[in-house]
């Protein structure tokens, strides 16, 4: 009987190794992870606290303030007014005979000039007529004299001391002088008559127009042209009630105030100055601006400069500059330093921004001028929307003590 060998035996051994290897590296690779996992478990930082930075501070430039007495200029504008104009009125009738060279538009003239004339035939006649009548009237009154003699004489004769009136004529006699002094005062009219038919310039001036001319017929009161002086113009300035009170001009004193006054306008692609002085403030005030006009005054405005300055001529435009008293406890900040609200910030403690209200005395572009802040206060130099009361800001090492200006 033959006998076969099988090899299940070590088939099965083979298959024991290789599960047995598997589960080895299952093993390993679980252990692995086991480990790793333990590790970051264990190994893993305890957790901190989580903390907020300080956010970062805006850096300002501060002003220190130093206040002090500061004399500031009221700026105002008007315009250039002759102080005297008038209507030159005829006050005879008549034809114009003549006319002076000096009768123009624009021409000067001074007083006592001839500017017109009007026929004077009409009122010599008249003045003929006048003495004829004084001399009637002289023989009038010289006759009742005669007769007043000679009644005295009568009633002498007749023995009685007191004569009546009548007899003695004296009624005409008094009617007689009455009569000569009426004949003289009509002679004194047709003379003065006669003298107006001269039109003269009752004042040194210049002639804005003209209404009549070489030939033309005028009747009394006819305005035969428009003059005005020469000597001194006025300009009426607009003041508010805090430019007044800055100003100290009283506005119930007739005195001469003589506050200074820089008038100046372009000319000619140039500034002009003029100096002028404010002698009184109008007695009303103005109902729809609400303001009230100083007067300031030029003397001379025609006078010739060697510069070439032109003259001040009425209705010429020009701005005016006034200087104020000097006011106390000013100080002069930029412009950008104040609020629209008129107020500013001060870095007080703890470097806060704190907001403060002042008094604006005035304003321009580039500086305004406030008082209300106590020396040593620092004021923020430039205004911004991130800087609000009670931030905490970065000071600038840059800053400026500001003095009077």
């Amino acid at each position: 009987m033959e006998i076969i060998l099988t090899t299940t035996p070590v088939q099965t051994s083979g298959r024991q190794r290789l599960t047995l290897r598997k589960f080895f590296i299952a093993a390993l690779i679980t252990g692995g992870g086991l480990l790793l996992a333990g590790l970051v478990l264990t190994g893993k930082s305890k957790p901190v606290a989580n903390v907020t930075p300080e956010p970062l501070r805006p850096v300002v430039s501060i002003l220190h303030a130093q206040p002090s007495a500061i004399s500031l200029a009221v700026n105002t504008q008007g315009t250039v007014e002759a102080r005297r104009r008038i209507s030159l009125v005829a006050e005879v009738s008549g034809k114009v005979e003549k006319v002076s060279q000096q009768f123009e538009e624009g021409a000067f003239f001074n007083e006592g000039d001839i500017l017109l004339r009007l026929e004077q035939a009409d009122y010599e006649f008249a003045i003929a007529r006048a003495r004829s009548q004084v001399a009637a009237a002289e023989q009038r009154l010289a006759e009742e004299r005669g007769r007043n003699r000679q009644a005295k004489r009568e009633w002498r004769e007749l023995g009685t001391v007191e004569a009546n009136a009548l007899f003695l004529r004296q009624p005409q006699m008094k009617a007689a002088e009455a009569a000569l002094l009426a004949a003289k005062a009509d002679v004194s009219a047709a003379e003065l008559a006669l003298t107006r038919t001269e039109i003269r310039a009752p004042f040194s001036g210049r002639i804005e127009t003209k209404r009549v001319d070489l030939g033309q017929y005028i009747a009394p009161g006819t305005a035969v042209a428009e003059i005005y002086a020469t000597d001194i113009v006025d300009v009426a300035l607009p003041l508010n009630d805090s430019q007044l009170a800055a100003l100290k001009l009283p506005m119930n004193a007739n005195v001469d105030l003589g506050s200074p006054v820089t008038l100046s306008t372009d000319f000619g692609g140039r500034e002009w100055q003029w100096q002028a002085k404010i002698r009184r403030v109008q007695a009303v005030v103005d109902r729809q601006s609400r303001t009230v006009n100083a007067i300031a005054e030029v003397l001379e405005p025609f006078e010739s400069q060697a510069s070439g300055r032109p003259p001040l001529t009425p209705g010429m435009f020009v701005r005016a500059e006034i200087p104020t008293p000097p006011m106390p406890n000013l100080v002069q900040l930029p412009a950008s330093a104040l609020r629209s609200d008129n107020t500013v910030l001060l870095v007080g403690d703890g470097d806060k921004l704190i907001r403060q209200s002042v008094i604006v005395q005035r304003r321009t572009e580039q500086w305004a001028w406030v008082a209300g802040l106590k020396e040593g206060s620092r004021i923020v130099r430039a205004q911004t929307g991130l800087l609000i009361a009670g931030l905490k800001v970065e000071v600038s090492e840059l800053s400026v003590a500001m003095g009077d200006g």
